[in-house]
Parts: structure tokens; C-alpha cells; sequence
């Protein structure tokens, strides 16, 4: 293994459809986050399922970041209801996506899920998702106002408390923070062995991580990759997973 090169982050993409091709897409500002905030490098993996070796994959990359966004995680995977209209579904993601996630936790690498990605990590631990978090009973509206400009949207919306002793707060030394709320759909149902970091004034949980796992495995609801570098929590939880890939690198 070179250890003079920095380490290398996957970044599964979306597939999207632009005109008459499928395209694979990653959102600039997860990539940028992963090379500024990581200090890693980062490449873009198609969302092309068993057409590519999921082990060679692995063997190429320190660690994965599974990014947010605007299609959801099959519900036929967590056995929940058809998706609202207006929302739509990406399986290519969730085929290459979540036996990747899976994979990559069970040989201890460093992973950190954001948005889509940490709904997709509850339902590869046997979670479940709440479609529309704002028509339950007692919840608040997690969604972000679409007609606003990108800095109301991004900006914060609600505080988190952070569990004690948990990754987060031992990462961070924050106890509390306000994050950003983007999201119709929320835990519903936490999978097995995984630990609540962080809760939203209704109760809902916004980060979790994976009690056993031998790297760092995280995943949160809101957006900690815009403008990382202005936001002391998202500028430690990138710090920690980049360091976290030099760990596994080392190791490998």
C-alpha cells in the first residue's frame, strides 16, 4: 500500500437520467467536503450493481461517504408503503449502495452516510423509515422551505442533542448544536445495533452509529457538507472520518 498518496474515499453515485442516456452523479459539494474537510482523495463509483466486483471495489478505496439525495430507498426493502407522489425511487443506487455500506462495515472501514445515505444505513441494519415525517402526530415539519434561496435552505434549522459519551460528542465536544433540516423521511424503526447520537426536539432520531463497529460508522440526517469548512460539527466529523481512512489505510 502507498502511504505517501492520501487516502482514497468511494463515493457511490446517483443514477440519473439527462436527456435520452443514464448518467452517474455525485453532488460537487460531497466530493469537495471529502478533499477539503477529509483531506482524502475522492473518486465516483457508477451505480452500476454486480456488473462491477464489489470486493475489488473495496480493495481500491480507505473508506466510503454515501451522499444525500433526491430519490429515496426503495420501500419494498423495509417492507413500508409505496412512496408518495412527487418522490421517486433510485434502485441502482440501493443495489450498489447498501452491499457496499454493508461490506465495507463489516471489514471495519471508516463510513460516513449523510441524508439518503443514513436513511439507507438504518434499512441495511433492518430499520425502517417514515415516509412523511411531517404528517405524524407530535413531529415537526423537517422539510426545507423549496421556494428559499440555497443559504435559508442549508441554514440552521433545529437544535440536536447529542448522546453522552457517544461518537459524536466525544468527536466534536459539542453537547448541542443546530443543523440544517432537509427531509421528508426519518427513522421510523432504528435497525439492530445501532446507537441513537443525536436527537431532534421531537424526538426524532438525526445521527446514529454502528455500536460494534471496528472504524467509524456513522450516519446523519441533516447536511454536514455544505459549507463544512464555516461549521465547527461538520468540520470535526469530516476531520475524524479523514483521519479514521489514514487508520485503515495504515492498516491494510
Amino acid at each position: 500500500m502507498d502511504m505517501k498518496r492520501k487516502p482514497v474515499v468511494g463515493i457511490v453515485a446517483d443514477r440519473k437520467q439527462l436527456g435520452l442516456h443514464p448518467f452517474h452523479c455525485v453532488g460537487e459539494k460531497y466530493i469537495t467536503a471529502v478533499i477539503g474537510g477529509a483531506d482524502c482523495l475522492a473518486i465516483v463509483i457508477p451505480a452500476l450493481g454486480e456488473m462491477q466486483d464489489f470486493g475489488a471495489l473495496l480493495d481500491m478505496v480507505d473508506g466510503f461517504l454515501f451522499t444525500g439525495s433526491v430519490s429515496m430507498v426503495d420501500p419494498q426493502r423495509y417492507n413500508g408503503p409505496s412512496l408518495p407522489e412527487g418522490q421517486h425511487l433510485d434502485t441502482a443506487r440501493d443495489q450498489t449502495a447498501m452491499p457496499l455500506m454493508a461490506l465495507a462495515i463489516e471489514r471495519g472501514m471508516p463510513v460516513f452516510a449523510i441524508c439518503r445515505g443514513f436513511q439507507e444505513m438504518n434499512v441495511v441494519h433492518g430499520g425502517s423509515l417514515l415516509q412523511k415525517v411531517h404528517e405524524m402526530p407530535g413531529m415537526m415539519d423537517h422539510r426545507e422551505d423549496s421556494a428559499a434561496e440555497l443559504e435559508v435552505q442549508y441554514g440552521p434549522a433545529h437544535p440536536v442533542q447529542f448522546t453522552e459519551g457517544g461518537l459524536i460528542q466525544r468527536t466534536s465536544g459539542l453537547s448541542e448544536y443546530s443543523v440544517n433540516s432537509i427531509h421528508n423521511q426519518g427513522v421510523e424503526r432504528l435497525g439492530a445495533g445501532l446507537q441513537a447520537e443525536a436527537l431532534a426536539p421531537d424526538g426524532l432520531v438525526e445521527a446514529f452509529s454502528v455500536k460494534d463497529a471496528k472504524g467509524f460508522a456513522l450516519a446523519v440526517q441533516w447536511h454536514p457538507e455544505w459549507k463544512y469548512a464555516d461549521n465547527p460539527l461538520s468540520t470535526s466529523l469530516f476531520k475524524a472520518f479523514g483521519e479514521d481512512c489514514r487508520r485503515y489505510q495504515a492498516s491494510r
